[in-house]
């Protein structure tokens, strides 16, 4: 049965292919009928039929209309057949340097009776799938080491490769999964190389990829009017053609995923559904690692170089707090999937560094500005420094709002934050007058998006957003330093170049994001009450470090903490909140007393 269904989803692609190849030729036919009309005139005029001044000029008129036809035919051929299809930015792995891993590859390969991926690539993300790089632009993969992220357009040269694709395997997978586990996660996707090699699915497939690209192509910014004009019909013909045949080539790939998932039935079926509870636990835990510690260091200009690494970390602390993942770690016995690397280390490094890429937008190397941070040096060198920064900033908007009262002095204190947000405003001055540059800063009305979900401590999962949550910060004196905060961060972002590479020079553009980084970004800006937020609770953290003896620290699934007599700090921010939002400064600083921070003390800043 099994062959059976093998052969009907192959059967199923191969004619939903042969409909998208009808596509290119119906296309090719209305081209070419001004040609067959002209001829047509032609023969008239020799035989002595279509004779007279009448057909003498329809024959001008048309045949001008066929030259006019076959050029742009042939211009926009052209272009379909050499534009740079999207190639995916990974980090290509070398079989010298995972010879296991591609021996694991081909066994399995040969198993299914398909043929082996011509390559294998890391992508930081939890998904694997085949990529079809034998355009001649897609050369194949030759740095390596932590700048080596195969990223389009960047020193490669046109030629052709093996006609296999390319197997694309995400990175956490090698570090969270057990060979087991990989092999039966990844059965299905090299099953997918025999589909890959009929003729017909690779020749629709180079078509609709080609269309992609000419879409691309024709988006790009022209100056002068003719190109603008030719880029117009280009991109007209293109998107007509795509819809066109959309529906064809989405049914074609459906029918390649069922060929393929019937094959790889047969290859460890019991592990692979083991397996698949793996692959959803790494998604929670990579997400949760990119954006509660990732984003934080990066956006400090540290880049964690042990992303993969981390993950196993975050993954094993979600097995202990969720009795949903009792048990998984009973599986961290058995041999990793990073064993069949020879240097896992560096490939950790190189994906941590293309994550930076592709969800911050970060340099393409290491500088200055621009340096990774191991995980021991994470809580001082990224936490504390945030803390103290998002502190410095604080106050330096808070300078810029008006005078500073007579009891309080130069040195910031917290206590000067407390009662800033609580002293009423005057009604003989009206509102503060926010009069600084912060406040006219470009970018000072940031367009909310999204307030992050809470956080369960008992868990570690998020709670569900709440769609009625209004982001005002609530009183008026909140709402200003809010406000001016925003103008500053913005105009901060603003002034650091994004995606300079480590000479400092801008990536060339590419066709298929157009230069643009990030690509992913992880989330939306930060909104005016999360900032303020994050700003105060900076400024708590810092004064209980600094008068208290409380230590910054890293919890892998919520990021930066505080350990405030040995223990987390988890009942701060509804307080910083009940501050922002109400003016009520009483639950905040009961918090503080029985912690024993001293908030009229001076903090240090950076």
């Amino acid at each position: 049965m099994t062959g059976i269904g093998v052969e009907a989803g192959a059967q199923a692609a191969r004619s939903r292919a042969l409909a998208v190849l009808r596509v290119r030729g119906r296309a090719l036919g209305v081209a070419v009928l001004p040609a067959a009309a002209e001829v047509i005139l032609l023969a008239g005029a020799a035989t002595g039929h279509l004779v007279g001044p009448g057909w003498d000029a329809a024959r001008w008129a048309v045949g001008v209309l066929a030259v006019l036809v076959l050029l742009a035919t042939a211009g926009i051929a052209l272009v379909v057949a050499r534009a740079r299809p999207a190639m995916t930015p990974t980090v290509p792995v070398a079989e010298e340097s995972a010879p296991d891993l591609y021996r694991m590859v081909r066994d399995l390969a040969e198993r299914l009776a398909v043929p082996a991926p011509s390559a294998i690539a890391l992508t930081p993300d939890c998904d694997s799938w085949l990529e079809d790089r034998t355009h001649p632009a897609h050369g194949p993969p030759v740095r390596t080491g932590p700048g080596a992220a195969d990223m389009p357009g960047e020193g490669r040269r046109p030629r052709r490769v093996s006609v296999a694709p390319v197997l694309v395997i995400g990175s956490p997978f090698l570090w969270w999964m057990r060979v087991g586990e990989l092999r039966a996660v990844i059965a299905p996707v090299v099953a997918g190389t025999g589909p890959s090699a009929q003729p017909d699915i690779a020749a629709a497939r180079r078509f609709v990829r080609g269309l992609d690209a000419t879409l691309a192509v024709a988006a790009t910014p022209r100056r002068g009017p003719l190109a603008r004009g030719a880029c117009a019909v280009l991109g007209r013909v293109a998107r007509l053609l795509l819809g066109a045949c959309r529906e064809h080539a989405a049914q074609m790939e459906r029918g390649v995923a069922a060929a393929a998932a019937e094959r790889a039935q047969t290859v460890d079926y019991g592990l692979r559904i083991v397996a698949q509870e793996q692959v959803g636990l790494a998604y929670a835990g990579w997400d949760r690692l990119l954006t509660r510690v990732a984003l934080p260091a990066w956006r400090m200009g540290r880049w964690p170089s042990r992303l993969d690494a981390g993950v196993v970390a975050a993954l094993t602390e979600l097995s202990r707090r969720d009795r949903l993942a009792e048990g998984f770690t009973s599986r961290l016995g058995e041999r990793p999937a990073c064993d069949l690397l020879e240097e896992p280390g560096s490939v950790d490094e190189a994906t941590s560094l293309l994550a930076a890429r592709l969800f911050h937008g970060g340099p393409a190397g290491p500088r200055a500005d621009w340096a990774p941070v191991d995980w021991q040096s994470y809580p001082e060198e990224v936490v504390d420094r945030t803390w103290r920064a998002d502190a410095a900033r604080l106050h330096r908007v808070l300078d810029s709002l008006g005078p500073r009262p007579a009891r309080h002095t130069a040195a910031p204190t917290l206590a000067r934050i407390l009662d800033h947000l609580t002293e009423p405003t005057d009604p003989a001055t009206g509102p503060m007058d926010p009069a600084g540059p912060a406040a006219t800063a470009p970018g000072a009305a940031l367009v909310p998006a999204r307030i992050d979900a809470d956080t369960d401590a008992d868990t570690g999962l998020t709670a569900a957003d709440d769609p009625d949550e209004d982001d005002d910060p609530g009183t008026e004196r909140s709402a200003l330093l809010a406000a001016g905060l925003s103008a500053e961060v913005a105009r901060e972002e603003n002034a650091v170049p994004r995606g300079a590479t480590a000479a400092g020079q801008s990536p060339p553009c590419t066709l298929w994001d157009g230069g643009a980084l990030p690509l992913v970004p992880l989330q939306p800006p930060r909104t005016a009450r999360e900032l303020l937020t994050d700003h105060i609770t900076a400024m708590v953290c810092c004064a209980a470090v600094d008068t208290a003896g409380a230590v910054p620290a890293l919890d892998w699934l919520d990021g930066p903490s505080l350990l405030l007599h040995g223990e987390r700090a988890a009942d701060l921010t509804p307080r910083v909140l009940s501050l922002i939002e109400e003016g009520d400064p009483g639950p905040l600083r009961d918090w503080l007393a029985a912690a024993g921070i001293r908030p009229e003390k001076p903090i240090r800043l950076v």
